[in-house]
């Protein structure tokens, strides 16, 4: 995916042949769960977009759907600028099963295609039996690009052995300052096979805390905490970062992230606060 016109043109993400993503996109959790915020959610969805954050996460489980219809209602006249993204619960992923959830999706989300179509967390079914629901998606243009979420490095070797296997550009775990067990080996071989990682919750829900030397280097540069740790999260080529905010405020900083480059110093500093784990620790969740 190239930048799409009328947004701002944030860096990218590049896999498979010709295909890209903004490397800061717009998480959707926890939405949906009260109509009373739903207008604010709609409206923080495109404003987003409109700053240039033109990829948008969601899943069927979120808030059982609703999410996705919330999307749909942000997405209207936008669709042709946005990189979408929704996901398919384990228990759904049968071969089946899994065609099944996306033509839901899709009908939710008021799109005949999805940009990625992501397997949750691993279930019960066969992997290779959701890649090869995804294979059959994709055949049929219902789906552009697939992926995984919530797998850790033996699972994504697993499942890039199986047919379709190869088809598998994404893993979307969570990471973050204070969650960065990915870095010891899931990071590195996601690179090293074309995988890109997608962080959810680069803030960890705000509870990042305040450590002084992340609000030195928010002073520094004049911009937030939670700037600072979204700016962490995609310092490095191949991870894009998927905050969530409601508050137009909220997504304004977030945005920032984007151009936000941290020194030598900064990240030496993050580093200290922040250590990353000594020895390997198994895949963090929420």
């Amino acid at each position: 995916m190239s930048a799409r016109a009328g947004s701002p043109a944030l860096r990218t993400v590049r896999f498979g042949k010709t295909a890209e993503a903004p490397v800061l996109g717009l998480g959707t959790w926890r939405m949906g769960e009260d109509a009373r915020r739903r207008r604010a959610e709609i409206d923080a969805l495109k404003l987003g977009i409109d700053l240039g954050m033109t990829l948008v996460d969601t899943a069927e489980m979120y808030g059982s759907g609703t999410a996705e219809t919330i999307v749909a209602e942000a997405l209207e006249g936008r669709r042709d600028r946005v990189f979408l993204v929704s996901k398919v619960l384990p228990q759904n992923a049968s071969k089946t099963g899994t065609v099944r959830a996306c033509e839901r999706s899709l009908a939710r989300l008021k799109t005949d295609r999805l940009d990625l179509y992501l397997l949750h967390w691993p279930g019960a079914h066969p992997v290779e039996d959701t890649l090869d629901a995804f294979t059959r998606l994709r055949d049929q243009g219902k789906i552009l690009h697939y992926g995984l979420s919530n797998f850790d490095t033996d699972e994504m070797e697993s499942a890039a052995a199986f047919p379709g296997g190869d088809g598998i550009v994404a893993d979307q775990v969570l990471y973050n300052l204070g969650r960065r067990g990915i870095e010891r080996s899931l990071l590195p071989w996601c690179r090293a096979h074309g995988v890109f990682v997608m962080a959810y919750s680069p803030l960890e829900q705000g509870r990042l805390g305040t450590k002084k030397a992340l609000a030195s280097v928010a002073a520094r540069h004049e911009v937030s905490a939670a700037c600072v740790a979204i700016a962490w999260t995609i310092r490095e080529k191949g991870v894009i970062a998927i905050p969530k905010a409601t508050s137009p405020e909220h997504v304004r900083e977030n945005a920032r992230a984007s151009a936000l480059v941290l020194s030598e110093e900064d990240l030496a500093a993050l580093d200290a606060a922040f250590p990353a784990p000594s020895r390997d620790v198994p895949l963090a969740v929420l």
